[in-house]
């Protein structure tokens, strides 16, 4: 009996933890592609100076595409603001939100690193990184985060919430992208993505005022999570629910859930076959 116990156990959280680990290669995949795409549009190429609006196409079809491929494995977040803001709505753990956070800043440098690689030395200058235009102040440049923000955080909950919509949200998760940067290209070269303004970062060795890339899009995550969860569309959780989903086990009751049934299925599966043979015989 006891053994059974632990066998059972087992499977529980190695299927647990093949479930997280494809949600991570899911988000590192695709916050790499979405920065090689978006910040290679921005790039200043000699005979074709990028557009506002090329790079606001780019990043648009950039994340609806990801989006399109990654949202039933890991959600899709490609954004830290966005996964604090799931974290604050109780619908993500906080050590699948570490995690998360985690494989999205790898995914960012991995796919910066990997443009950096392939872009010609002339043309790297400061390779996308997000500054805040001179004519802009620094209490500016954090406001105008906060809302590009806030609308992008207010799109993913309407585009993903089972009760509001259904299909995939990739197109109007992209269009979200897209208007923020006709709007905010002009006053930061719009990140609205801590993780996208941290990969060219770190490519680069250029930090100055790239706090304002995590205190503008993060404040503003919490604030389109609370307005979405708290007031417009308010869910029925309680606190006990609330506190399960936090500390993860809530993951883990679920797990335990699909496994009986797992069995149940198979049995109903086996007892069809034998019947099968039974009439044939």
């Amino acid at each position: 009996m006891e053994s059974g116990r632990r066998s059972l156990a087992k499977m529980m959280v190695c299927r647990l933890w093949m479930t997280i680990s494809k949600a991570l290669f899911a988000e590192f995949l695709a916050t790499a592609l979405y920065v090689f795409f978006g910040v290679g549009s921005a790039l200043r190429w000699p005979l074709a100076l990028p557009s506002v609006l090329q790079i606001a196409i780019t990043f648009n079809l950039a994340t609806a595409v990801i989006v399109q491929v990654t949202w039933k494995a890991s959600g899709a977040h490609v954004n830290p603001a966005v996964t604090l803001a799931f974290l604050v709505g109780s619908q993500i753990s906080l050590p699948r939100a570490v995690a998360y956070v985690a494989a999205q800043l790898a995914g960012a440098t991995a796919g910066a690193a990997l443009l950096y690689g392939v872009t010609p030395g002339d043309i790297r200058e400061n390779f996308g990184v997000n500054m805040v235009r001179s004519s802009a102040s620094t209490g500016q440049a954090v406001a105008v985060e906060l809302i590009l923000t806030l609308q992008l955080v207010l799109c993913v909950f309407a585009s993903t919430d089972s009760r509001q919509a259904t299909g995939s949200p990739a197109a109007t998760i992209g269009a979200s992208v897209a208007v923020g940067h006709l709007i905010g290209f002009y006053f930061t070269g719009c990140s609205m993505n801590p993780a996208r303004s941290f990969g060219s970062a770190v490519i680069v060795g250029k930090f100055e005022v790239h706090w304002i890339f995590w205190v503008g899009p993060l404040t503003g995550a919490v604030l389109a999570s609370l307005i979405y969860n708290f007031i417009l569309f308010p869910d029925t959780k309680t606190l006990t629910q609330r506190l399960a989903i936090l500390t993860g086990s809530a993951e883990m009751e679920k797990t335990e859930g699909e496994e009986p049934q797992k069995k149940e299925t198979q049995s109903n599966s086996e007892d069809t076959e034998m019947e099968s043979v039974c009439q044939v015989a």
